[in-house]
């Protein structure tokens, strides 16, 4: 007795998923200062992780060997791609590009991820627009290999969204991925394949002058005091980092303070800054702007300090102080 159309149709589906699932990997682009690995590297690797399939990473850089091996050493790491040479000083995405579409030609990845953060998103969109996809960028949450979640107007909705290319090209919000474990993998390490051609001479790195500060990084911190239009000056910031300072925390700011002057953009926090998930985040006099709200609303406990009763930060926080913060934050350094 032959079977109806559907029913085969029913049959041959999950062979076709599984034949999938077995020829799939996944390619994480590893972030790094070619001594250490940036944190969000880890995030990106527990969400190729939840992709299925086997995991490569691509470490490429200058004097970057002990990066290969921190990497290699990573849980549920197959493969490390190294790329070690001089052309990649400063990490151009102009010099990287090159090199990413040698590896994807060589070993046709179904995935190539990366943590949401400025290098991925100077690089990534330029793999994509080479290799004729569109990428999906800074996910929280992955349905199956062709799934996945993000969220759209600065985090009021959910969008679940369905890719059909070839290869998904895709950044990660780090705070939605836990951090993969150091230490437990022996994955293989290997060079990369060559770059096909040198990349068009269009830029060139010329030089880097970065900011140093004994505190935490603001994106990896577990604790962040942040200020907001209501410190009104640069020069009040200096009660947050006395108050940081007694709590090992970083501080960072609110896009009112930062367009108003009163500190580098850097220090910005929201849906155009940097995107956070500390154990503890203070806010002080923001008001809580939905931008603001979209780059820390993901945090585990959120204190606000805010002379306005009626400020929507007091929606989202799970304490709240109705006072002058001129007043309540000298007294609470002084009593930590």
């Amino acid at each position: 007795m032959f079977s109806t159309p559907s029913k085969v149709s029913a049959l041959i589906r999950p062979l076709n998923t599984l034949r999938l699932a077995r020829n799939q990997s996944t390619l994480v682009l590893v972030e790094h200062n070619n001594e250490k690995l940036n944190p969000v590297t880890l995030n990106a690797i527990t969400a190729a992780r939840a992709l299925g399939g086997e995991v490569n990473c691509l470490v490429a850089g200058t004097s970057c060997s002990a990066v290969a091996k921190e990497v290699s050493s990573v849980a549920g790491i197959s493969k490390v791609l190294v790329a070690d040479d001089a052309a990649f000083e400063g990490f151009m995405p102009e010099k990287l590009t090159p090199l990413l579409l040698a590896s994807q030609d060589q070993f046709k990845f179904t995935h190539i991820i990366a943590g949401a953060s400025a290098f991925s998103r100077g690089l990534l969109p330029r793999v994509a627009a080479q290799l004729d996809v569109s990428p999906i960028s800074d996910i929280i949450g992955i349905k199956d290999s062709e799934t996945f979640v993000r969220t759209i107007y600065a985090g009021n909705a959910i969008m679940t969204l369905k890719s059909m290319d070839p290869v998904k090209i895709v950044t990660v919000r780090t705070t939605a991925f836990e951090a993969a474990t150091v230490g437990n993998g022996a994955g293989a390490v290997e060079a990369a394949p060559a770059a096909a051609g040198d990349a068009t001479a269009v830029s060139s790195f010329v030089g880097q002058e970065l900011s140093k500060s004994d505190r935490p990084d603001l994106g990896s911190a577990k604790v962040v005091i942040s200020g907001g239009r209501g410190m009104k000056t640069g020069d009040n910031f200096s009660m947050l980092y006395d108050l940081a300072d007694k709590l090992g925390a970083a501080v960072g700011a609110s896009r009112a303070a930062v367009d108003a002057g009163m500190v580098p953009n850097d220090m910005q926090i929201g849906q155009t800054g940097k995107i956070v998930a500390p154990d503890l985040y203070v806010a002080v006099g923001i008001s809580g702007a939905i931008q603001h709200l979209a780059g820390m609303k993901d945090s585990k406990v959120i204190v606000a300090v805010n002379k306005d009763a009626e400020a929507p930060i007091f929606q989202v926080s799970d304490y709240g102080l109705v006072a002058d913060l001129f007043k309540a934050v000298p007294e609470i350094t002084e009593k930590i």
